[in-house]
């Protein structure tokens, strides 16, 4: 709880992020919206999306079955792993496998939350982020403070001097002559990378393809130019059908960055085929439980693995575009971070994330797959507010619940708030 008010009020005093915030927010959070407008299907097609990742959800080991049958006809090999640990060591045993000695990464909001990049340096592999603002941040050996902004948090003049001191050029705060001095950095990578290591943002179960969207290029790179290609997809990232993947695709875009579509989207799946000219020689999917099937068996909180991380709900939230996202202390921040984490982590030990949020309801108007996030931030507090045993959540404070019942039965009646408030005024002159 004390690192979330530090960091929190930390971030408000920065006056740099909070323009930077500002910013973020005025033109994705409403380039998102007039994007939802001009759909041909108009904005309701937001709720057939919710329906289709429901199905989806409540479908799950059918459609990862499928999935993993049609990955392993096209050529490629299903690992599913339990935990993070097992991932983890799924990595490792194949970087060991192929003699792996330099890895480059797509960006890879799940290979964050396993702590993938540590474990591999341990084993003495070099690994490179090649997402530009992914790139930033490990330089700075910090972690990114948004989904789709990782290094939101930092000014061209710092990155000027990030890459002065790590890349060893002349500095400049030049956005041009910055990104052209990281590409030459990563285009070594690229050239000199074992293996390229993605996440997934869909799944198709009925072609066992997955999908990747980046603006930069940076994926076509690591997933071609690599002979072993790694994608890591938390469980609950597949649709049924190629149609159900359309729809979820069009609108990840949207919700993103306001686009009708991503500038590069690729569709890995399997290895190299025989005439083709470049691909990885090996593919592994990874896919990742790490407590996601705890999420699922609970019909409280099952809506939130509908979730396809595009960020829409960072950049509407009052709460987020105040604290920036490293106030959260965790791989998922904003909204989606506050239901998440504490599921993932521990209800009581991140309870600082779903008491901090407004309630306001931006976040669910914002989701591009209209997920209830406000319903299960309330669901999350009753849990501190009297216990849960199925998740052994302690109970937050008795006093504090003790106070709000008397609020409560003071409320319920005219004669008992004015007595109330007579006996506050005595007290309180």
């Amino acid at each position: 709880m004390q690192s979330y008010i530090n960091e929190a009020r930390k971030a408000i005093s920065n006056p740099v992020l909070q323009g930077a915030l500002a910013n973020l927010q005025e033109r994705l959070g409403k380039g998102a919206a007039a994007a939802y407008r001009n759909l041909a299907e108009g904005p309701g097609l937001r709720l057939k999306a919710h329906e289709l990742r429901m199905q989806a959800i409540n479908n799950l080991d059918v459609l990862l079955e499928t999935l993993a049958a049609q990955v392993e006809k096209n050529g490629g090999h299903v690992i599913f792993a339990e935990d993070a640990a097992a991932a983890v060591a799924a990595c490792r045993e194949i970087a060991r496998k192929h003699g792996v000695r330099a890895v480059v990464k797509g960006k890879s909001m799940v290979t964050e939350e396993i702590g993938l990049n540590p474990a591999l340096i341990a084993d003495g592999i070099e690994v490179t982020e090649t997402d530009l603002g992914e790139y930033i941040v490990q330089l700075a050996a910090e972690h990114p403070s948004h989904i789709i902004a990782p290094a939101i948090h930092k000014t061209r003049n710092e990155i000027g001097t990030l890459f002065a001191e790590k890349l060893g050029i002349a500095y400049s705060n030049d956005p041009p002559t910055l990104t052209w001095e990281a590409r030459k950095a990563l285009r070594e990578k690229f050239l000199a990378a074992d293996m390229g290591i993605t996440g997934c943002n869909l799944a198709c179960a009925e072609t066992g393809h997955i999908a990747i969207l980046s603006n930069e290029g940076n994926i076509r790179m690591s997933t071609t130019l690599p002979g072993v290609h790694v994608a890591i997809m938390g469980m609950e990232r597949v649709a049924a059908t190629l149609e159900d993947h359309d729809v979820l695709l069009r609108l990840l875009a949207r919700g993103a960055a306001g686009q009708k579509m991503a500038g590069y989207v690729s569709h890995i799946s399997g290895p190299r085929q025989p005439g083709h000219v470049d691909g990885p020689q090996t593919y592994y999917l990874i896919i990742l439980d790490n407590g996601r099937s705890r999420i699922l068996a609970d019909e409280r909180f099952r809506e939130i693995l509908c979730c396809i991380r595009c960020g829409a709900c960072l950049n509407v939230c009052p709460v987020y575009a105040k604290i920036g996202g490293h106030a959260y202390g965790s791989t998922y921040c904003g909204p989606v971070g506050a239901v998440v984490t504490p599921l993932l982590t521990g209800v009581n030990r991140s309870r600082d994330l779903c008491l901090g949020e407004t309630l306001c309801g931006a976040c669910k108007d914002a989701c591009p797959v209209n997920i209830d996030i406000p319903r299960m931030l309330l669901e999350l507090r009753s849990m501190l507010a009297d216990g849960d045993a199925s998740w052994q959540v302690r109970r937050n404070s008795l006093l504090e619940k003790a106070g709000w019942m008397i609020w409560s039965w003071m409320m319920q009646d005219r004669g008992r708030y004015e007595l109330g408030a007579r006996l506050m005024k005595r007290i309180f002159p």
